[in-house]
């Protein structure tokens, strides 16, 4: 039994991302929280949010264990880049890109 949860539209990007859920992938779901939890990234709090929402969902949903449930899968994938343009001189404008990503997160036994 596997149960899912994704945050879609995070404005992250997608490396910082990947460093977070590189930590977290293949443990139980316990330990991954403690490891978010003293994390000092941005990311770390977002992926946390991701996480708990997986456990909820499998609780609620499936009646499931949460004290054996592991993460099966976590990923992180690009989204939409917001472009934004700052003033420069002689009336130009040079591209400002805030990228997105989107967070999949999949815990079971």
């Amino acid at each position: 039994m596997e149960t899912t949860a994704s945050v879609r539209g995070v404005r992250l990007s997608v490396d910082k991302g990947r460093l977070v859920a590189d930590m977290i992938r293949g443990k139980k779901v316990a330990q991954a929280i403690d490891i978010l939890s003293f994390t000092s990234k941005k990311a770390a709090g977002i992926v946390k949010k991701a996480v708990e929402s997986a456990v909820a969902n499998a609780e609620h949903n499936d009646g499931a264990d949460v004290d054996e449930l592991k993460i099966k899968s976590i990923y992180v994938e690009q989204g939409a880049t917001l472009r934004r343009f700052a003033a420069r001189a002689k009336g130009r404008g040079a591209r400002i890109s805030k990228p997105t990503c989107h967070i999949y997160v999949t815990v079971g036994n």
